[in-house]
């Protein structure tokens, strides 16, 4: 995976573009200004860049170390303070703990996580939480699988409502849950009419 990953990195320009995903743009409002945030399987850094340029200490976090690096000319292109705030750390997340109660908030975008991992992953996730803290969630359905617009080709990663309300039960209060349509422009590799889940809870 790691190498699969690698390479499609290394190709020219940006996958998924270099703007920010749409659900986080507009649920980023409920972030508080100078909260921490950490972002799982951040690719290129299109999404934790834009949070450090608006004022946000970030943790990016990968199992591509040329997405990272990526990442941090991305950050160091938007300048100084942005590079500044931007922490990127190679992890793979079947294994990975983050420190518990360490941040204030965890975007997830697209980060797809085999279903014998998943539950375990999202549960670390969201204990990185501080009491109060806000994860965000969006992630390809099953019903995304034979649309060209995106996302894995196995079923077994990809996320219905229900199973992140299994994931996060007991740990987060869920404050937004949806399935449906919406259109794509993310870069070559997301484009198009999509099926999609969003996810939003807040840390118990």
């Amino acid at each position: 995976m790691q190498t699969f990953w690698d390479q499609r990195f290394a190709e020219p320009g940006f996958k998924y573009g270099t703007t920010p995903n749409a659900f986080l743009r507009g649920q980023a409002q409920a972030i508080a200004p100078g909260a921490t945030v950490l972002l799982p399987g951040d690719g290129e850094g299109r999404n934790s860049v834009w949070l450090a340029t608006r004022g946000h200490p970030v943790l990016a976090v990968d199992y591509s170390e040329v997405g990272l690096a990526k990442a941090r000319r991305l950050a160091q292109q938007a300048g100084p303070e942005v590079d500044a705030r931007l922490r990127t750390q190679w992890v793979d997340l079947a294994e990975w703990t983050p420190e518990p109660a360490s941040v204030d908030a965890v975007a997830a975008i697209y980060c797809h996580l085999d279903r014998s991992i998943r539950r375990d992953a999202h549960r670390r996730l969201a204990a990185a939480l501080r009491p109060g803290g806000l994860l965000l969630l969006e992630a390809f359905h099953p019903r995304q699988l034979g649309r060209p617009s995106g996302g894995p080709k196995d079923e077994d990663m990809l996320y219905t409502l229900d199973d992140l309300r299994g994931d996060f039960a007991g740990l987060l209060d869920e404050r937004f849950g949806w399935e449906g349509e919406v259109l794509l422009d993310e870069g070559p590799g997301h484009q198009g009419a999509a099926v999609v889940t969003r996810y939003v809870g807040r840390r118990v």
